[in-house]
């Protein structure tokens, strides 16, 4: 590369002309771009985004992202590659992995104010996520842009050559679900009625709730048309083609067993894929629970199953069909709870019960105390106790914050601290009103009391819990997110306790 040309870019890089500078770079051939080039280029991407209103500049910063991943195994140990990354990241609300990046930068130029800066605005934001725009205004700005752009996707879904427009009809519904969503997981269809939006939870407990919530704020106006689902429907005739295989429900032998709180353990084993099972567990893993979700709904499936395990051979005894497991559930596991295993509105009333050993350590850990516990929201329980953030972080970058309140015990009758959390809540969801909060269990430890829950705005849920946590019988409380490695914040304090176990 010339001499004058890198000149050129560093002068626009000074003169803040960032378009010129992607503009010439990306007029390049593909041949000609060095390493060096694709950071500068993630670097204008960077310095563009800065001047751009948001959304527009999220995907100028997705840009700079994918542009400095892509040179990683050549940049990796570099301080300006970790910041720019770092930097990327923090602006598309995903601060859990920024600050790693940072962490990083710093270690190879110790003492770097920018990078401390940035550390610290990342630690906060981690510990108090006020700065991120919460999920309830997401929602409601991003129902607001599927009702102006719907009539687009009809028009698109009433094409008779549905796979020539099926890659627009995708990112024009994920651009129109962007500003809830930074991965939008959906399919499209048509019942014959109305058109249809199915939201994915892919597994995921937590992003359930949040489906759920996002489905039950859609405008009123929208389901003449629409219907708003969340998980895949069940279908019972169903099979697929997927990596060169067709594969359908009645291909696929279960052994079934039914496990604690009318749960499911299942054995899987298709004649068709056990080839696939050595070299290609994954895609084999995937095809098999697209098949499950299918065979009893993706939300029983997440409500069911509790472990699945692929077999190369067929185990010994009796199996059933894969087409035949949920009537399996229906007559030997749940018949209650099964007519409404699919229902959105019941999929977060799944309690699960555990137990704990209490830790004896005097500076033990928050949560390290509990010996009893509910929780609808297993995975970012999990996460907490696992010391892995993945779940926080996917949440976060959505403005959605799973939290706890915790509270000393100390003055509360044993008989009264079930009393005191459901009271604690009742009241809190009462004074901060609907939309604001789902709360998903609580626990009982030695020393604290703790009431968990999601927020989907949090400040109104803070203020309401001071007001609440004044007038309650402990002589303190704090708010803690569901991160191993933040502190807490103190709602109320006391001269004779103090904030942090």
């Amino acid at each position: 590369m010339n001499h004058e040309f890198l000149l050129q870019l560093e002068q626009w890089h000074h003169a803040e002309k960032y378009q010129n500078i992607i503009d010439a770079i990306e007029a390049l051939p593909k041949e000609e771009l060095s390493v060096q080039l694709i950071s500068d280029l993630a670097r204008a991407y960077n310095n563009l985004a800065i001047h751009a209103a948001p959304p527009e500049d999220r995907p100028l910063y997705q840009n700079a992202l994918d542009l400095l991943l892509s040179v990683e195994e050549e940049l990796g140990e570099e301080h300006t590659w970790n910041f720019r990354v770092g930097y990327a990241y923090y602006y598309l609300d995903q601060e859990g992995l920024a600050l790693s990046y940072f962490e990083k930068a710093l270690e190879t130029r110790p003492g770097d104010e920018d990078t401390l800066e940035l550390i610290d605005r990342c630690q906060r934001s981690l510990t108090l996520p006020l700065s991120i725009k919460p999920f309830r205004v997401r929602t409601l700005e991003s129902w607001s842009a599927f009702l102006a752009g719907e009539g687009e996707l009809r028009a698109l879904m009433d094409e008779k050559d549905l796979e020539a427009v099926s890659e627009a009809l995708v990112s024009r519904c994920s651009e129109l679900l962007s500003s809830a969503f930074a991965s939008p997981a959906f399919e499209l269809g048509h019942n014959g009625e109305k058109y249809e939006l199915i939201l994915i939870p892919e597994g995921d407990r937590a992003r359930m709730f949040q489906l759920v919530y996002f489905q039950q704020h859609a405008p009123k106006e929208l389901l003449d048309k629409w219907n708003i689902k969340v998980g895949r429907p069940q279908i019972k005739n169903f099979g697929l083609r997927m990596y060169g295989q067709d594969i359908s429900l009645a291909d696929v032998q279960v052994w079934a067993e039914k496990t604690e709180d009318s749960g499911l353990g299942l054995r899987l084993y298709c004649e068709k894929l056990a080839p696939m099972l050595k070299e290609q567990e994954g895609q084999v893993y995937h095809i098999l629970c697209i098949l499950l979700d299918q065979a009893l709904g993706e939300l029983a499936a997440m409500r069911y199953v509790d472990y699945l395990d692929m077999l190369d051979a067929p185990a010994e005894g009796a199996s059933i069909p894969l087409d035949k497991l949920a009537e399996f559930v229906e007559n030997e596991v749940d018949p209650e709870g099964w007519p409404q295993a699919n229902d959105p509105a019941l999929a977060g009333e799944r309690y699960t019960a555990y137990r704990g050993e209490p830790a004896q350590d005097e500076d033990m850990d928050l949560r390290r105390d509990v010996y009893a516990g509910v929780t609808s929201c297993i995975p970012v329980l999990k996460g907490y106790l696992q010391g892995d953030s993945s779940c926080m972080d996917r949440l976060h970058r959505d403005g959605v914050v799973p939290g706890f309140f915790y509270y000393p015990l100390d003055g509360v009758d044993r008989s009264q601290i079930l009393d005191l959390r459901d009271q604690l809540e009742q009241a809190i969801q009462a004074r901060c009103g609907a939309g604001v909060v789902t709360f998903t269990g609580g626990a009982t430890g030695t020393n604290f009391g703790y009431l968990d829950f999601i927020a989907w705005d949090l400040k109104p849920l803070l203020d309401s819990a001071v007001e609440v946590f004044a007038g309650a019988p402990v002589n303190w409380a704090a708010f803690h997110t569901f991160r191993f490695d933040v502190n807490g914040i103190g709602l109320k304090q006391s001269e004779s306790e103090p904030q942090e176990p």
